[in-house]
């Protein structure tokens, strides 16, 4: 294993220097957009879109933009996606898909069902080898280099269904890995294909003596989780008495900030922290070194991106786009402005708008961060307030106060005109004080926001709760597991399951 290591030690050093030296330019998601439209201009969407027609003209992306309307997946599915997974052939992509990746979404929604080709998991494979890369700016010890990943996914088992096969975008991919990385993959693929999340959680709490991890990989709220409950079932002082190697967590999914807290408790020495933005609709951008705080995008990689400006210009009160076509490319983005993202993939999604607002911080480098959700906004009455205020006020807050916040929720109550938050903590915490003081930020951050609290919206009400609950919430929905996010804004639909749970919990 030692020598192994030392092998994969000197090709992220290579690896490294390489990506150094490219440049991210415009040029390469053109060359993007050309070489999907050339593999799919005999689909059956090409051919209705016209694909032969604008393949090679100079202004291909704005003939695309005219030809193409912008879709979300309700929209996508009605019109052709469910036709591809019925079995057609040549029907969004060249030949027949026979993956699809099972996306939960938001809380309380279905399951959609996301087309993963074989071109597309080899744009996995690539970004995952870029982002390896990385290690070598950190300089980390030979041991590190001979330790394994823990990945805490979803099951990797795969079911056959019809004409497909689908199951959690990890489990394909694991089908996809080489035999080569076997031995540094943990948990192994008897307990990775395990569905029951707690079972699955005890398997790998017994098995973590016997593993010696240098990273972990997974959404913060049950990578920490898991974590502290390993330090607390062997009586630990730290997660570092049982994986000393352990020095790299590769994170996404969720504002990592309100989590740090509870990771800086159980750690032992210093985790570096590298952000990704991944999703089962494809692997869009990661952080590039420590020294930055935004993740770069990656313009070659078998995606073409475009950016719509989320405000009243392109869509409504309740996050409904309001032109199908007009969109901006990476060449016409600026800084500091919230927009919707869409893309085109080669896993035959057009003009796919994925529900995420975006934020450019370094446009230079093509550096980004999540700032929200679509649909995940709050405006009763013109406040237009963003997941990235919630987030920030809520930070600002708990360091003034010196308290940790790991989970939180909010919802709208139209009849009282009133915002209603829900934070998860186990810190005591004088909830008049911390009303204030969230109160008092979200006014400093968003003028509509102190504009409407001043003349209509009334004073928020805060309930502070045990985390627990949150987990306990998403398993009364069959969405616990790794796979699995606490909504942050919540529609009415799932304001309703919510509080339905708590009165139930509140009751026994």
């Amino acid at each position: 294993m030692a020598i192994i290591g030392k092998l994969i030690k000197k090709t992220t050093e290579i690896s490294y220097r390489r990506n150094a030296k490219k440049g991210v330019e415009y040029n390469h998601q053109l060359e993007s957009l050309r070489s999907l439209l050339e593999s799919a201009k005999n689909t059956r969407f090409g051919l209705f879109h016209s694909f032969h027609e604008f393949l090679n003209k100079p202004d291909s992306v704005s003939y695309y933009q005219k030809n193409v309307p912008i879709t979300n997946y309700e929209m996508f599915y009605e019109k052709w996606l469910k036709d591809t997974i019925k079995g057609a052939k040549d029907h969004t992509w060249k030949g027949k898909v026979k993956f699809y990746a099972l996306s939960s979404g938001t809380t309380g929604s279905p399951s959609k069902r996301i087309p993963v080709t074989l071109e597309m998991i080899r744009s996995f494979q690539r970004t995952s080898m870029r982002q390896l890369s990385i290690l070598h700016e950190l300089q980390l010890s030979e041991n590190f280099y001979s330790a394994s990943i823990l990945t805490v996914g979803g099951s990797t088992k795969l079911v056959k269904k019809d004409k497909h096969i689908e199951g959690d975008l990890s489990g394909i991919l694991k089908k996809h890995t080489s035999l080569i990385a076997t031995p540094f993959t943990k948990p192994g693929n008897k307990i990775s294909a395990v569905k029951d999340w707690n079972e699955k959680l005890n398997l790998i709490i017994e098995k973590a003596p016997k593993w010696n991890i240098g990273i972990i990989a997974g959404i913060p709220s049950w990578c920490i989780l898991l974590m502290e409950k390993i330090v607390s079932h062997y009586g630990l002082k730290n997660i570092h008495e049982i994986w000393p190697n352990l020095e790299v967590y590769v994170h996404g999914g969720v504002f990592m900030e309100p989590y740090i807290g509870r990771l800086e408790k159980i750690s032992g020495k210093k985790i570096n922290l590298l952000d990704t933005y991944l999703a089962s609709e494809g692997y869009f951008a990661y952080q590039p070194s420590l020294k930055t705080n935004g993740m770069k995008l990656l313009l070659n990689n078998g995606i073409f991106f475009e950016f719509i400006p989320f405000n009243s210009d392109y869509f409504d009160e309740n996050g409904e786009l309001i032109n199908q076509f007009e969109a901006f490319t990476i060449s016409q983005v600026r800084e500091n402005v919230d927009y919707a993202l869409v893309i085109s993939t080669n896993a035959g999604l057009w003009r796919y708008m994925i529900g995420d607002l975006v934020r450019f911080t370094n446009l230079e480098k093509y550096e980004l961060k999540i700032t929200g959700r679509i649909k995940q906004f709050l405006s009763l009455c013109g406040e237009h307030l963003s997941l990235d205020n919630i987030n920030q006020a809520l930070l600002q807050v708990a360091r003034e106060m010196k308290i940790n916040i790991s989970e939180y929720t909010i919802f709208a109550d139209s009849e009282n005109n009133q915002h209603c938050w829900y934070i998860g903590s186990s810190d005591i915490i004088d909830e008049e004080d911390f009303s204030k003081r969230v109160d008092k930020k979200l006014c400093e951050l968003n003028d509509d926001y102190l504009y409407v609290r001043k003349y209509n919206l009334q004073f928020p009400k805060f309930e502070i709760l045990k985390p627990d609950l949150f987990y306990g919430f998403l398993e009364s929905l069959g969405k616990i597991g790794a796979q699995n996010k606490m909504p942050r804004v919540l529609n009415k639909m799932q304001a309703e399951k919510w509080q339905e749970f708590l009165n139930a919990t509140s009751s026994l």
